[in-house]
């Protein structure tokens, strides 16, 4: 994109975005860090520092994250991420089914 002005990003900040067969390799790499198979479909990311740290899967419902890193926050944005676009009719979809993991006690 030629007409796009690229701003770095501070080390404090989180980039959002779809992601590109630019980042297929790490992708690769965080689900096998994650020891989790590859997302498929429609797959957010979440850049912090530069790098990849967490992505997911909107038709599967599923994400993988950096275990050596905080993740949880930045998997927290991608399912709101994905909902929005659930919702808001980008994706022409129905949200997906979510299980839910229910601890001994509960």
């Amino acid at each position: 994109m030629p007409n796009v002005t690229r701003i770095p990003p501070d080390p404090g900040s989180v980039v959002i975005r779809l992601a590109t067969s630019d980042d297929i390799e790490d992708l690769r790499r965080l689900a096998a860090l994650d020891s989790a198979r590859a997302l498929i479909g429609t797959v957010l990311v979440a850049q912090r520092d530069g790098a990849i740290r967490a992505a997911y899967s909107v038709e599967e419902g599923r994400a993988v994250a950096d275990p050596f890193v905080p993740s949880a926050g930045l998997v927290e944005l991608l399912e709101a991420r994905g909902a929005r676009l659930i919702d808001g009719g980008a994706l022409g979809r129905r949200r997906p089914r979510r299980l839910r993991l229910v601890t001994a006690g509960s």
